[in-house]
């Protein structure tokens, strides 16, 4: 995959709201078997589609990539030896040392891209659609859906929530106890309910008796939003999205998930490289340990004398 398959793919993982890493090569330093401009999606779980260059920015692409998604923070990476940079990096930049047997230098932008926040505003009132204007107004993704569509009733197109999704229901009265159970059953981040304390009450008492879970109907807020006093409907909307937008920022709703590296990764004794932990990059054990090499160089170096490395890697 590259060029514009790069950004079709981009397009369908933010379509699905997934989380992935964009890698952009800024600047190479022949020979290189990257170019400027080439581009590489990693997903959260390290998986690689592009191409950012060969066997020595790889696996050090990937894992700040993943390491980008975990903090949600953008990083430029100088790929290279030391001495080819010497006091020139300017500050903020992360030098990552490779030995590469081309000599080749990488300059590699990283930007985590997470997804927006997916707004379910279920009900028909004027409420429901002012806040949903708002909250596309902020880029979020908002679905406006009637009760009766939430409920599905077996229909194949039903509305999907997952433990991502931002839920708020505003039914009035309307099937609030049948929507509200099925919104807590996709546990998802946020469970709001717009209606008095007495009425959330009620709705909640006779979910309890209906078996749903106490630690879930905890997560329930009524009345959502923020206390303005006494509003309108479009008020309403307002300290709802208020709410909302304070507990996000706040991390109250959490980062994005980001699976677990599905490919295990070393670091070569003899050159201090980045490398994937499997049988292709020449696995070699020594005193009970096993260690992977990014060349055939390195890993005959290091049976020549693998006291030394290990030595060397302890004192690290």
């Amino acid at each position: 995959m590259e060029g514009l398959g790069v950004l079709e793919e981009m397009g369908e993982l933010t379509r699905r709201g997934e989380t992935f890493a964009l890698a952009t090569v800024v600047w190479r330093q022949g020979p290189s078997s990257s170019q400027a401009g080439s581009r590489a999606i990693i997903t959260g779980d390290g998986e690689l589609h592009g191409w950012i260059g060969g066997a020595c920015a790889e696996p050090v692409v990937i894992r700040e990539a993943v390491h980008a998604l975990t903090e949600g923070t953008s990083r430029l990476l100088l790929l290279g030896t030391p001495e080819q940079f010497g006091q020139s990096v300017p500050e903020g930049m992360t030098v990552v040392p490779i030995s590469c047997q081309s000599e080749g230098a990488l300059q590699v932008y990283i930007e985590p891209v997470l997804p927006v926040p997916h707004l379910v505003i279920v009900g028909e009132s004027p409420m429901t659609h002012t806040l949903a204007a708002l909250a596309a107004a902020l880029g979020w993704r908002a679905e406006l859906i009637a009760g009766q569509d939430f409920l599905g009733n077996g229909r194949e197109d039903e509305p999907r929530t997952d433990e991502r999704s931002i839920v708020v229901v505003a039914t009035q009265g309307h099937d609030d106890e049948d929507v509200l159970k099925r919104a807590l059953a996709a546990r998802p981040v946020y469970v709001g309910l717009v209606g008095s304390r007495r009425r959330g009450g009620t709705v909640l008492g006779y979910l309890a008796e209906q078996g749903v879970p106490q630690d879930q109907l905890d997560q329930v807020r009524v009345p959502a939003g923020l206390d303005l006093g006494k509003t309108t409907h479009q008020e309403i909307a307002v300290a709802i999205l208020a709410e909302l937008v304070q507990l996000r920022a706040s991390g109250a709703f959490g980062r994005a998930k980001v699976p677990r590296q599905a490919r295990p990764q070393a670091t070569d004794p003899v050159c201090g490289m980045t490398v994937t932990a499997e049988v292709s990059n020449r696995p070699l054990t020594h005193d009970g340990s096993t260690y992977y090499f990014c060349c055939t160089a390195c890993h005959r170096t290091f049976s020549e004398n693998p006291d030394a490395y290990v030595k060397k890697e302890t004192r690290c």
